[in-house]
């Protein structure tokens, strides 16, 4: 099997790199989490972020919208923000006598979501057809999102207060649910030195633009699947919803986005075919917020991790001729 990827993969192969190395000026010590936000933005996918308050959620998105020349837009999402505020709303011009449509926030290239669990389900829902479909629709009139669009949203523990959980739909939406964590002490360091005189966003520089992007997932979509692979990624997904210890298992479109996030991987290590590593990279990340787990689990003491892990090394890994 060939490895070599075309001129136009190295292109976009490069074109991430790139945008890697301007997030890592702001974002230290988490490049792990800076490469799964840009496999899922070469996914065509959306991303969830679950973490406290003040480690780096927004900055990370706010370099991201620098480095891709991204129209950026934020909502804090509070118990008082309506669904109008996201989608948008029409109002009646008293001039021409014509109702007009008010943009709302969601449309843009670049949205950030923050903090999405404090506000109603009604609210949080009122995103999920622009994330599935890249439009909205108010008053029966569709509106398009532009192309690239992105949805970086942020939430707070379950637990915290004034949260709460996002349904089981929404959080279907997203392709990767990622948590940053606190940094090392040697990172903290070197993020405490880097802000004493500067801000550090203001280093991000633009290095690609919408149309990189966009060039950049046609790209993903011609990687090489073979038959093998295919039935792995089925196999694991059959795997979920048979487990003793899972009420309900990975959805068909969670499996899809596993296997757009293992093309994605397998581009970024350079190679044109995918092989079983890639579905297991990103495993956790697309799998563990669209299952629920039943009683017996927490009974049992058994983790979510742990459940994972039993299905990864139970499931037969096909072998794959390079």
């Amino acid at each position: 099997m060939k490895s070599n990827l075309t001129q136009e993969q190295i292109k976009a192969l490069n074109m991430t790199q790139d945008v890697f190395n301007e997030v890592k000026k702001v974002i230290i010590g988490k490049d792990d989490i800076i490469i799964k936000v840009l496999l899922s933005i070469l996914a065509g996918g959306h991303v969830l972020i679950e973490d406290i308050p003040g480690v780096g959620k927004t900055t990370l998105a706010l370099a991201l919208s620098k480095a891709l020349s991204l129209d950026y837009k934020r909502l804090q999402f509070t118990p008082d923000v309506l669904p109008t505020d996201v989608t948008g709303f029409t109002i009646l011009n008293k001039q021409t006598q014509k109702f007009e449509y008010k943009q709302g926030a969601a449309l843009t290239n670049l949205f950030l979501a923050d903090e999405i669990n404090r506000t109603s389900s009604k609210t949080q829902s009122a995103l999920l057809e622009i994330m599935e479909e890249g439009k909205v629709t108010v008053d029966g009139v569709t509106y398009k999102a532009p192309d690239p669009y992105i949805v970086i949203a942020t939430q707070n523990p379950i637990g915290s207060i004034g949260t709460q959980m996002l349904p089981e739909s929404q959080m279907d939406r997203f392709i990767v649910r990622l948590t940053m964590g606190y940094p090392n002490l040697e990172s903290e360091v070197i993020m405490l030195k880097s802000k004493q005189n500067l801000v550090p966003i203001d280093s991000v520089q633009p290095v690609v633009t919408a149309e990189d992007i966009i060039h950049a997932r046609s790209q993903v979509e011609q990687i090489y699947v073979a038959d093998q692979i295919f039935e792995y990624i089925a196999r694991l997904a059959e795997a979920t919803r048979n487990h003793q210890y899972i009420k309900l298992g990975l959805s068909p479109r969670g499996t899809i986005a596993l296997l757009r996030m293992t093309k994605a991987t397998a581009l970024l290590k350079g190679r044109n075919y995918v092989v079983p590593d890639d579905v297991i990279y990103s495993f956790k990340d697309v799998v563990l917020h669209r299952l629920i787990f039943n009683s017996k689990a927490k009974i049992n003491g058994i983790s979510d991790e742990q459940v994972l892990k039993d299905i990864t090394s139970t499931v037969q890994v096909p072998r794959i001729n390079k």
